[in-house]
């Protein structure tokens, strides 16, 4: 499918040639115009909607209503033969509505929808490096985190839709003084396990990590949850790693134990991420290691490159990139005056490795707390030589898990937070359907109340389990009365609001997932299908429409429908991630 062949792109065009013989007898040029369309607010009104006399009612000088309906009998007269539109009409303030001809609506549904092929494809391709979740792995998968997992994938299914080639990338943040740390708090839980006592520092006194080791005191700063004796507990069944762990800590080789813990409960906890991936449906095709970066010299390597587009200056001893010269408030410090390099290099690094990874597009999905960080690594990337356009950021905004009216509070250092792998064994079997469907019900950049309550509700009242229970009431039908259908629709057949309204809803699928996957919005997917189900719960609760009680043409004709709208839920529900059942354990 191309993209003119969708129907908006038809009705569309079908608007500006017919603007642009209306002006001929005018002195208004259609390039002065705008010429937008949109859904219909109210079904009655038609299929599509115009706001162009009001939008452009300056230019006339005339109030909105007349231009509409002067428009409105001039593209009337135009398209008398046309196949495309089946009414013109005009209503206050001056919107002009289009309804589309049937035929027009039964060829898009025959030519794609139901030879499973609905999706445009762009002439042009690209490759697309799309990083999400990319959690540091001192610590288990978060909900923000679980947020990222689905709004990511359900991206990457879109752009896959597009004809674009992508690749799924996870950042493994295991190097630095916050890895440092995790293996500090795994230390302190060993010498808990094996029987002493330990404190939690409440106030940086100025004692060095060792100290407090030596003193049994947990660092501010270190990591307090329950998740850490997990870790260690783990890691003290691997015999020969726990022989090394005791024998460092009899010795009191702090440093040497710090660096041994710390790789060891990466590990263990990337392993958890993992896990939690795979319940959740989420596979990546690499994850990426920054501790790779800095032993293969890469990191202090891309300061030389930022140096040579004269973009560094020197001030105190430190190196500093000039990311005011793409945007951001303030230059920043890539090098430390002690020679050490900042996070941010790091990510230059990182980002650096992925251009020359020859990727058209690099989509990175970050954290709320993140916005500031833009402008100084897209910067950097265009200091680089990489096109401002090429480098694009999507904030995962917070999410509020709600359970019993209330907020449920969550801390990942003081342990208190609520990790993706306690809302998959909250939800449990339907955890993937459910979790990956309820964190793609609003955009990425709005904040999410999750309600726990209706997430754990098996009714149709739980959104995702209406949409399933409509494909499995389809293929219970068609059990019951075999798949058989037909394209033909006899000259008797009555098309009623709602099956016309049904077909409406089936055929405009494809540009749903168009404008979603352009858009970068999975959301409006999740929306769409919502009313999808209900366009056909309203379809087959009038009795008229079932299938067992029709004579044969008519019951051809309705599994016609009934087939196109099965089709598209399963494609539907796909880019989503979530399954449809044909058979559900619970149906009303």
């Amino acid at each position: 499918m191309q993209v003119q062949d969708l129907i908006k792109e038809k009705v569309l065009s079908e608007l500006k040639e017919s603007i642009s013989e209306f002006l001929n007898s005018t002195e208004i040029k259609i390039e002065d115009c705008k010429v937008r369309i949109e859904y219909s607010r109210e079904e009655k009104f038609g299929n599509y909607s115009s706001p162009f006399a009001m939008e452009n009612k300056n230019l006339f000088g005339k109030p909105p209503i007349e231009i509409a309906k002067s428009l409105t009998e001039f593209i009337e007269k135009r398209n008398q033969s046309s196949l495309v539109f089946s009414e013109i009409t005009c209503t206050a303030p001056g919107f002009i509505n289009f309804r589309v001809h049937i035929s027009h609506l039964l060829l898009l549904i025959n030519n794609f929808i139901l030879k499973d092929d609905p999706f445009v494809k762009l002439v042009e391709s690209k490759k697309i490096n799309l990083e999400f979740v990319s959690a540091n792995p001192t610590g288990p998968l978060n909900i923000v985190s679980a947020r990222a997992c689905a709004y990511g994938d359900s991206l990457a299914k879109l752009l896959l839709t597009l004809g674009h080639k992508v690749e799924r990338e996870f950042y493994v943040n295991d190097y630095g003084n916050q890895v440092n740390l995790l293996g500090v708090a795994c230390i302190l839980r060993t010498k808990e396990k094996l029987g002493e006592n330990i404190v939690f520092q409440e106030e940086d006194d100025g004692r060095s990590v060792n100290e407090l080791i030596e003193a049994n005191i947990l660092p501010k700063e270190s990591y307090r949850g329950e998740y850490i004796k997990e870790i260690v507990e783990a890691i003290s069944l691997q015999a020969d790693i726990w022989t090394k762990i005791l024998n460092l800590l009899k010795e009191k080789s702090w440093e040497a134990l710090i660096e041994l813990y710390s790789l060891q409960a990466i590990e263990s906890n990337l392993n958890g991420q993992k896990k939690d991936l795979f319940d959740f449906g989420v596979k990546f095709d690499r994850f990426f290691s920054e501790r790779t970066l800095h032993e293969s010299g890469a990191v202090l390597k891309s300061i030389e490159d930022l140096e040579k587009t004269g973009d560094i200056f020197e001030e105190d001893g430190k190196k500093v990139f000039q990311s005011t010269k793409y945007g951001d408030d303030k230059d920043r410090v890539v090098i430390r005056d002690d020679g050490r390099p900042t996070y941010l290099l790091a990510d230059i690094a990182y980002h650096k490795n992925k251009l020359d990874r020859g990727y058209d597009e690099i989509i990175d999905i970050w954290g709320p707390d993140h916005h500031g960080y833009i402008a100084r690594l897209s910067g950097a990337m265009q200091s680089l030589g990489s096109d401002k356009e090429t480098f694009k950021v999507i904030i995962c905004q917070q999410v509020n898990l709600i359970e019993d009216g209330k907020k449920v509070k969550m801390s990942k250092r003081l342990g208190n937070f609520q990790r993706m792998t306690d809302l998959i064994h909250y939800l449990g079997k339907n955890a993937k359907d459910v979790g990956r469907y309820f964190f793609t019900t609003r955009t990425a950049e709005a904040p999410l109340d999750f309600d726990l309550d209706l997430a754990k509700d098996e009714s149709d009242k739980n959104p995702v389990f209406y949409l399933q229970y409509a494909h499995a009431r389809i293929c219970s039908i068609f059990r019951e009365v075999g798949e058989e259908y037909s394209s033909e629709f006899a000259g008797s057949f009555e098309w009623t609001d709602d099956r016309l309204n049904l077909l409406f809803w089936i055929a405009r699928f494809s540009e749903e997932v168009y404008d979603a996957a352009v858009n970068r919005e999975p959301h409006r997917i999740a929306t769409y299908l919502q009313s999808l189900a209900k366009h056909f719960t309203r379809f087959y609760g009038n009795k008229i429409n079932r299938l067992k009680d029709c004579d044969e043409a008519t019951r051809l004709s309705l599994a016609y429908i009934c087939k196109a709208t099965q089709l598209t839920l399963q494609q539907g529900l796909a880019i989503l991630g979530i399954d449809a059942p044909e058979r559900m354990e619970k149906q009303q």
